[in-house]
């Protein structure tokens, strides 16, 4: 068995596809449409993006609406890469449990995600 893909719930996916490709650098999916679209990354993962009527975004740190699952990116240069995220649209939540390790922003659709420092 092989994981070929994550889907994430949200209200826009072509919205989350701008920005995951953007951030990545990932090749969208050549069949992405407002209901449904992705990225695939270099070894054929496919992280979509589906539309949900009504979507609740997650919250961070709190549950009140759970998050479920979040992504992680290994990152060069902390500091470099949330700028670069916070200007394609991350949002940076308050709470930043070990934020000299890893620092937890939200995409445009609030889902939490981190990124890390490679060291």
């Amino acid at each position: 068995m092989k994981l070929s893909a994550i889907t994430l719930d949200c209200a826009d996916p072509l919205e989350l596809l701008a920005f995951y490709q953007q951030a990545t650098g990932l090749e969208p999916h050549p069949k992405s449409d407002a209901e449904f679209a992705g990225v695939t990354t270099h070894d054929r993962l496919f992280i979509g993006f589906q539309r949900v009527d009504d979507y609740q975004p997650p919250s961070w740190p709190g549950q009140s609406a759970p998050q479920q699952l979040h992504l992680d990116f290994d990152v060069a240069d902390l500091d470099e890469a949330e700028a670069r995220l916070i200007g394609l649209g991350a949002g940076k939540p308050d709470y930043q449990p070990r934020p000299e390790h890893y620092r937890v922003l939200t995409d445009p659709a609030g889902h939490p995600f981190c990124i890390i420092a490679n060291l």
